[in-house]
């Protein structure tokens, strides 16, 4: 019988409330437009004639690539005008008329670019009321995706133990930095690395293919490198791939599975309390995702010819969802800028150089994963595979089991990861627990204030009653001229040299 006495709280079916928000609450307003950042947004996605092939591709693809560059002069144009009427030797600077100047090409210019990939400007966090330097590092890398570690310099070892957390990112039309609030809530207490998944357009097409067999490979891949020593962290939509290897790592014996996985807010079952997305992808169907938002990477993209879901056509798909807040938005943008309220105006700059940085995805991976996971419903009916072999989620024994969910959540219902532990019915009672969060919505999930008060706390807790007895010791970076102590759950432990730091990670 599941237990809930220490992580669970009601548990009745809620209503969708969708994209709810209290307009006196600048950060709630935010975390909510956010909350429809997630894979399964298909709704929005424009028709098109066509079958799939290079000219296919010419009439969607390659005239936004046509478009961004013609473009480009106006938008040189619009930024000097703005600096223009920003400078302060400029009388017009000062004048209502300067000021409306300014702020109108900031706002075509903000409105007309592409955004690129958000930086993650992790440098630091506080543990133990002091302030611990920290270094963002390569360890694991491969044609889709980078495995970065936060590496935490200490002075001295916490008395805390430090297990090591593993986050899957979603590989879902954002990019990973939208978790840079999720890495930098559990940087206090844990070791953290988390999967950066990489735009699809700019893997040559020499590089292969990329579906979900491939993503649980991936993830199988990175806990051999990890030793198995590692907790697993799963935002959304790799809820279903972590589920899927751990299984399959289970069945084959593989000694280096995870010490526990923590789904949140993720699509195991969307046959529970669907939502508009699930329904909308059943009731069009995988042969309209392939007519409809596949298309070819055009020249001069690295991916040159590979097939992908683009990211324009996702992010036509988040904007329409919730279009009246977006204008109105950036209208108050605009109204910011002319009475000068900077605090205001950069909030909206924050939210919306992360919100409208988009990431292409492989066709394989996303067809294969809408088709199984929201159309056929293969792993709560027993049929999911891979790489033709079965994957039973009962054969899961040694790794513990916490699901996280949002009352409000209009993207993965509520229950819809629950259903994880009817499906991995052999892992113990004492080593598994379910916490449905009040008052958030699926962004407030992983991110946000009642995130990082009431959630992470629990996962926490939840992750050091699960952690191995004895773990291996992993190497920090040393900070110049200062002496470092790696944290561990076995004690201090001495910096090794370069030589034995590589041979160590080899």
């Amino acid at each position: 019988m599941l237990q809930r006495s220490k992580f669970s709280t009601q548990t009745g079916l809620v209503p969708q409330t969708g994209f709810s928000t209290h307009k006196g609450n600048a950060h709630q307003s935010n975390q909510s437009k956010a909350g429809q950042m997630a894979i399964g947004e298909f709704g929005g996605a424009p028709a098109a004639a066509g079958d799939n092939g290079p000219m296919y591709a010419a009439p969607a693809y390659w005239l936004y690539e046509m478009s961004q560059a013609a473009l480009n002069p106006s938008r040189a144009f619009a930024d000097a005008t703005r600096l223009f009427f920003k400078n302060p030797a400029n009388p017009f600077a000062h004048t209502p008329f300067g000021k409306t100047m300014a702020a109108s090409m900031e706002l075509f210019e903000r409105s007309t670019r592409r955004y690129g990939k958000p930086e993650w400007n992790i440098k630091s966090t506080v543990l133990g009321g002091e302030r611990v330097p920290v270094h963002t590092s390569v360890v694991w890398e491969r044609p889709f995706c980078r495995l970065l570690h936060f590496e935490r310099a200490f002075e001295r070892v916490p008395r805390r133990p430090q297990p090591r957390l593993l986050i899957v990112a979603p590989m879902s039309g954002h990019f990973p930095t939208l978790l840079r609030g999720t890495v930098e809530g559990f940087l206090p207490n844990h070791d953290v690395y988390i999967t950066e998944w990489v735009d699809a357009r700019m893997v040559p097409a020499s590089e292969g293919r990329f579906d979900l067999d491939d993503y649980i490979d991936y993830l199988v891949s990175i806990l051999h490198v990890l030793g198995g020593d590692v907790h697993m962290l799963a935002v959304c939509q790799p809820s279903v791939p972590v589920l899927a290897g751990v299984a399959r790592m289970e069945a084959d014996g593989d000694p280096y599975v995870p010490h526990s996985m923590v789904l949140m807010g993720g699509p195991i079952d969307t046959r529970v309390n669907p939502t508009v997305v699930n329904t909308v992808a059943e009731q069009r169907g995988i042969d309209w995702f392939r007519r409809n938002v596949i298309t070819k990477v055009p020249f001069p993209n690295p991916g040159f010819m590979r097939d992908v879901y683009p990211g324009f056509l996702q992010l036509h798909g988040f904007m329409s969802m919730n279009l009246d807040r977006h204008i109105e938005a950036h209208r108050n943008l605009f109204l910011h800028l002319v009475r000068g309220d900077g605090d205001s105006a950069q909030k909206h700059r924050e939210f919306y150089d992360e919100y409208l940085a988009v990431m292409d995805l492989a066709a394989e991976f996303y067809l294969q994963t809408v088709e199984s996971v929201f159309i056929r419903h293969d792993l709560p009916l027993g049929r999911f595979t891979h790489r033709g072999m079965p994957v039973d989620p009962g054969k899961i024994r040694r790794v513990a089991l916490l699901t996280v969910e949002g009352e409000n959540d209009d993207i993965s219902g509520v229950g819809q990861t629950e259903a994880a532990h009817r499906l991995c019915a052999n892992i113990p009672d004492d080593r598994r627990a379910h916490w449905l969060q009040p008052g958030v919505g699926h962004y407030g999930v992983f991110n946000g204030s009642r995130f990082r008060a009431e959630i992470v706390p629990r996962i926490s807790d939840f992750v050091l009653s699960n952690n191995a007895d004895s773990v291996r010791n992993s190497v920090k970076r040393p900070i110049k001229g200062k002496p470092v102590v790696v944290a561990s759950n076995t004690g201090p432990t001495l910096v090794p040299s370069p030589g034995q730091a590589r041979a160590a990670n080899k």
